[in-house]
C-alpha cells in the first residue's frame, strides 16, 4: 500500500486514472505476466493511479481467484509508486469478500460498483455501502449507474459514513451531479472526492468541470496513453484564466473523442471489448473479451486503429501551431 492517504494521493492527479484491461492467454485463463506488462506500461506512461479490476477490467468475469491474483500483481508492479485501487461488486456479502481479497493483496482502496441486479431503495444501498466500507481499513468509492442511482440527501449521508472517500457517477444526469455537489458542500464539512465515470469522460470532462467535478477515469489510456495525456494536461491547464488548454481539449474532442465515442456507441459492450482492441492495435496481446460480451468487428477494428492514428496527428499539428 502507498504511504500517504487514497484522497491525498487522488486529489490533484499527476496524470490519467488508469483502468487496465485484464489480459488472456490463448487458451483463455489470466495471463498475469501479460497484464503486469500493461499495468507497468501504464505506470510509467504517467498513470497517477491504477483501478485494476473494474468495469474495464472485467470484474464481472474474474473468479474470486484470479481477482485477487491480478489485484496482487497490480499491487506488485505498482510497488508504491502509484496507489492501486481494485473494483469490488454483486450482493453484500460478495462485495465483503472481494474487499477482503483486496486488501489481503496490498490494494490501497476500493471502487464499489453497484450490486447485483436488484433495484434497491436508498436505505438498502446506503446500508450495502457502510457495510463494505466496516468490513476492511480500505478507502472506499461509490459508483453510482445502472441499479445504483442515489438522491443528494443519500450522498451526504455516504459522505458522513467512515471510510467512504468518494463518488464516482457513471450515470450522466449533470442536474442530479449539481445537486448532490451542492448537498454535500453545505452539509458535510470534509473534502469528498467526485469523479466523472462515464464511458470515455474525456467527451463530457467540459461540462462537469464546471459544477466542480475534475477527477476521471480514462480508459483510452489504456492503448493511446500519448492521446489521453494530452488531454489531461490541456484540461488542467484550461480554466476561466486559460484558454489555450481548453483549444487543445476541444480540439482532441473533436477530432477524436466524439468519433471514438460514436464507433464505441455502435457496439453492445464495447466500453470493453474497443478498448481492449486498442490495447491489441498498440502492440500488446492481451486477449479477447470473456463472454457474455463479445470482441469488436474487423471494420470497427480497422475504424479504431485509424482514429488512433488521426488523434495523434492532431498532437502532431497542435505542437507544430
Amino acid at each position: 500500500m502507498t504511504p500517504a492517504p487514497l484522497a491525498a494521493r487522488l486529489r490533484i492527479p499527476s496524470g490519467p486514472l488508469f483502468f487496465p484491461v485484464t489480459a488472456y492467454g490463448p487458451d483463455g485463463s489470466v495471463d498475469l505476466d501479460v497484464f503486469r506488462t500493461h499495468v507497468r506500461a501504464g505506470i510509467e506512461a504517467g498513470a497517477a493511479a491504477v483501478f485494476a479490476c473494474c468495469g474495464t477490467g472485467e470484474f464481472h468475469a474474474l473468479t474470486p481467484e484470479e481477482y485477487e491474483a491480478c489485484v496482487a500483481a497490480a499491487v506488485e508492479v505498482s510497488a508504491g509508486r502509484v496507489p492501486v485501487v481494485a473494483g469490488a461488486g454483486y450482493g453484500t456479502a460478495l462485495a465483503v469478500r472481494y474487499a477482503k481479497l483486496a486488501e489481503g493483496a496490498g490494494a490501497d482502496g476500493l471502487l464499489a460498483m453497484p450490486p447485483y441486479l436488484v433495484v434497491a431503495g436508498q436505505d438498502g444501498l446506503l446500508r450495502h455501502y457502510a457495510e463494505l466500507a466496516a468490513a476492511t481499513s480500505l478507502d472506499v468509492i461509490v459508483y453510482q449507474r445502472d441499479n445504483a442511482v442515489f438522491t443528494p440527501g443519500a450522498v451526504v449521508e455516504l459522505a458522513r459514513t467512515e471510510g467512504v472517500i468518494g463518488f464516482k457517477d457513471g450515470l450522466g444526469d449533470m442536474d442530479l451531479m449539481q445537486r448532490i455537489v451542492s448537498a454535500v458542500r453545505c452539509e458535510v464539512p470534509e473534502d469528498f472526492l467526485y469523479f466523472n465515470g462515464l464511458p470515455t469522460a474525456e467527451l463530457t470532462g467540459l461540462g462537469y468541470r464546471g459544477i466542480g467535478v475534475t477527477l476521471y477515469s480514462s480508459a483510452v489510456f489504456c492503448f493511446a496513453p500519448d492521446i489521453a495525456l494530452a488531454f489531461h494536461r490541456a484540461f488542467n491547464a484550461g480554466d476561466p484564466k486559460s484558454a489555450a488548454g481548453d483549444a487543445t481539449v476541444n480540439r482532441l474532442i473533436d477530432g477524436f473523442y466524439r468519433p471514438f465515442v460514436e464507433l464505441r456507441g455502435e457496439g453492445r459492450g464495447y466500453a470493453v471489448s474497443l478498448v481492449k482492441a486498442g490495447v491489441r492495435l498498440a502492440g500488446l496481446d492481451v486477449g479477447g473479451v470473456r463472454t457474455p460480451l463479445h470482441d469488436p468487428t474487423d471494420d470497427h477494428v480497422k475504424r479504431l486503429a485509424e482514429l488512433t492514428e488521426r488523434g495523434r496527428e492532431l498532437l502532431r499539428t497542435g505542437a507544430d501551431a
